[in-house]
């Protein structure tokens, strides 16, 4: 029998007990997912000598947490009361919520470095006369729902999300019973296609799954989904799933793996956890409307919900006794990550990209590429072609201003994005011309999810590019909420945006598969002085891409349900080079950059010529080997 990459649980215990005084009356030790959870009577002693847990953390090598036993904690009205006399009237306390199965109490506030206090001062009094965990997160400017509802569901289970915790930190810390070897990959999605990611990694002892996603451009289950229908594939002995980012062909099959007995964690980044619930319920709500069956239901998101455990950029996270990961910036949007594997101990090392920006955009920092280790790397390739090179990103803003400055002398733009990540960095665009007075200045309307999905990324400022990310922290001032801004929280208001005055109206869906832009482009369609600008990829088929192609009349339905004609007089434009994905030129950078140089290419996530021209280019590379797995393809790595 096999140590856990390391110390047994009875060694962890053995180093925790010898190495705290007695005094501070530990309770029990248990885990808490990947975390080993230290509960005592005085919390507010380890906390004041916090070299002892950082010195055993060191030693055995795992993230340990202080919690305060059940029995000494005041009640949450006491503890409620306290905290309001601790902390400072400028911190700008908003809202405190209680999680009594783990003894903590989330502050959010204004002000976090003003409610924490120098050196931590206000918390460790609030643990001293509490004895609750205060946990305090920056309120954001612009309130989220999705997070609110998080919050409140995950409080309403507090007892199924202790034994979910323990039973996964029991999952994770078990013993092994043969040395690590025989990592292998199999691809169950988004190999020579895009969408339905999904890859499985198995070792002797251990099966992660990264990302489990659909594919939205078929509605024909043996394409539409992952092939969790083969042998390789056993959901009793998954371990984790890991997504790297909220795109529904990365997580939006995740629901159904509890549908039918999944009972494990999801890692992901935090914003993820937060977008990814958003995108799946959007999800039910498109294919109900269009009276579509879905594979699963509200209820199975809900599980999702309860089996997240969220990490920071950095983290390094035991999630099976030989596989330890670690999330980095991808780049693509809000909370995207790279995923580092770490197997057995120096075994292999495998990178998966995701969905991936290696270079410059308003919204985000470009994409992480130094590493520890790392042999093997699975990278997307949607632009991975020999004519998929785009503009330089400054010459794409200036076509965009060009275009639209052109269209407000006298007429009014349309522009539709999906919710998450387009709409945001198109808002930065036009927010950062228009306050340089490049860009002429006329109302921006905002209207469809993309409020909501802008409040969480308000929520996660640590996550934007350093620009915007110090604009909402160092100086107060969110660019998401510009005077330019208005949002449209009334469908009745569309008329009077139709016939006013030049204005710029942003909205979902992205490829105008319905949503709030095909109420716009009704009114604005029939008027050449105004104008259509694409910003992101329309897939065959859409209207969206229809358009693009020189469609000029289109049929559609009145709001009394009768079919009316739409005669397209609007001018349409397309301005490429807003994509969150790397084009082939940064595809092939990453290679070369990324530290250390790794010895195996898997190229996913693109079209089959792509993927094929790519590895063709990147195995002449020298000591690079390069190859484009088919679906349902294993390889051994080590």
């Amino acid at each position: 029998m096999q140590k856990s990459q390391g110390l047994s649980y009875a060694e962890i215990r053995s180093s925790i007990l010898q190495n705290i005084p007695q005094e501070i009356g530990i309770t029990r030790i248990e885990f808490e997912g990947p975390r080993l959870a230290i509960y005592t009577k005085r919390p507010e002693k380890l906390l004041e000598q916090s070299h002892i847990v950082a010195s055993i953390a060191g030693t055995i090598k795992k993230r340990i947490v202080v919690r305060s036993d059940p029995s000494v904690r005041t009640t949450e009205r006491e503890a409620e009361r306290a905290i309001k006399e601790i902390l400072p009237e400028e911190a700008g306390l908003v809202q405190t919520y209680f999680d009594p199965t783990l003894g903590e109490v989330v502050l959010e506030v204004l002000k976090p470095g003003v409610a924490i206090g120098k050196g931590g001062s206000n918390l460790l009094e609030i643990v001293r006369r509490t004895r609750w965990s205060p946990n305090v997160v920056r309120s954001p400017p612009i309130p989220s729902m999705t997070i609110k509802q998080i919050q409140g569901y995950l409080y309403s289970k507090s007892k199924e999300r202790e034994r979910f915790l323990r039973e996964t930190g029991e999952s994770i810390f078990r013993p092994m019973y043969s040395p690590s070897g025989d990592v292998r990959i199999t691809t169950l999605g988004g190999s020579r296609q895009v969408g339905r990611s999904a890859i499985l990694i198995r070792t002797r002892e251990s099966s992660i799954l990264l990302d489990c996603g659909i594919n939205p451009g078929t509605s024909k289950p043996l394409g539409a989904f992952p092939r969790l229908d083969v042998e390789e594939f056993d959901l009793r002995r998954l371990d984790a799933v890991v997504i790297t980012h909220a795109h529904l062909d990365h997580c939006g099959f995740l629901p159904y793996l509890y549908k039918y007995g999944y009972d494990g964690p999801v890692y992901c980044s935090q914003p993820t956890a937060s977008l990814m619930v958003l995108l799946q319920g959007d999800y039910l709500d498109v294919m109900s409307k269009e009276g579509r069956v879905a594979p699963y239901g509200p209820e199975d998101i809900r599980e999702v919900i309860i089996h997240t455990i969220p990490l920071v950029y950095g983290e390094v996270t035991d999630v099976s006794p030989d596989i330890r990961l670690t999330l980095h910036n991808a780049g693509h949007i809000l909370g995207s990550s790279i995923v580092h594997l770490h197997i057995g101990k120096g075994l292999h090392n495998i990178v998966y990209t995701g969905d991936f920006k290696f270079g410059y955009t308003q919204l985000l920092q470009p994409a992480a590429h130094q590493f520890p280790r790392v042999e093997t790397l699975i990278m997307e390739s949607t632009y991975g072609g020999p004519k998929d090179v785009t503009a330089p990103r400054m010459e794409t803003e200036a076509e965009f201003v060009k275009i639209a400055n052109s269209i407000l002398k006298r007429g009014k733009v349309l522009i539709p994005v999906p919710a998450v990540g387009r709409a945001q960095e198109i808002m930065m665009v036009i927010n950062k011309y228009m306050e340089r007075g490049d860009l002429v200045e006329v109302p921006v309307y905002i209207e469809g999810m993309i409020s909501e999905a802008t409040g969480i990324h308000t929520a996660y400022p640590g996550y934007l590019s350093n620009g915007i990310r110090d604009q909402i922290l160092r100086e107060g001032r969110n660019p998401f909420e510009s005077d330019y801004f208005t949002v449209v929280k009334q469908a009745d208001s569309r008329d009077e945006i139709a016939e006013g005055g030049p204005c710029i109206i942003i909205a979902t869906a992205g490829m105008m598969e319905g949503g709030p832009v095909i109420e716009y482009f009704k009114r604005l369609a029939p008027w050449e002085e105004n104008s259509l600008i694409f910003v992101s990829y329309q897939v065959a088929g859409t209207l969206g891409n229809r358009l693009q192609s020189g469609l000029r009349s289109v049929q559609t339905f009145n709001s009394n349900g009768k079919m009316e004609v739409i005669n397209v007089r609007m001018s349409v434009h397309t301005v490429e080079g807003f994509s969150g994905h790397s084009d082939r030129r940064q595809l092939l950078n990453y290679v070369r950059k990324m530290r250390p140089t790794p010895r195996r290419v898997f190229l996913v996530h693109g079209e089959e010529s792509k993927c094929e021209n790519l590895a063709r280019t990147i195995s002449r590379f020298r000591g690079v080997q390069a190859l484009a797995p088919g679906l349902l393809e294993t390889f051994k790595l080590a």
